[in-house]
């Protein structure tokens, strides 16, 4: 039996961060579905007309609201920019390195919208294994 797939979704604005007091907004949607349990999506809009997506794990992301965390592609931390509580971002690719800069209290309410969809450790139950295997052996 095939279950619904649910989706939470957050547009939010990043900072690309250029130089310590210089940095752009990045348009950005953070997505989340229960068909895919374990990953958070990151599509940022660019100026090149294509948006770029990233995925990652999600305890990565949830870690990272509380104390730095990450290795090698995505390194996340919380710290404060003025007055601003931001989730710092560090995307590291062949084809560069980025540092950008999010609402942190948005990205709190987002995740906190995604644990009500698929509670921590739930994850599993989520998966639809035997609708996937189904497909694969039809």
């Amino acid at each position: 039996m095939a279950r619904s797939t649910s989706v939470v979704e957050q547009e939010l604005e990043l900072s690309l961060v250029l130089a310590p007091e210089r940095s752009v907004p990045v348009p950005a949607r953070l997505s989340y579905g229960s068909h895919d349990p374990f990953a958070v999506h990151i599509t940022f809009h660019l100026d090149t007309g294509s948006p770029v997506t990233w995925v990652f794990a999600r305890e990565l992301l949830v870690e990272g609201t509380f104390r730095p965390c990450g290795q090698g592609d995505v390194r996340i931390w919380p710290t404060t920019a003025g007055r601003r509580s931001v989730l710092c971002l560090a995307l590291s690719s062949p084809a560069g390195e980025a540092l950008l800069e999010a609402p942190l209290p948005e990205v709190a309410a987002w995740l906190d919208r995604a644990h009500r969809l698929v509670p921590p450790g739930a994850e599993l139950a989520a998966l639809d294994l035997e609708g996937s295997l189904a497909e694969l052996l039809a």
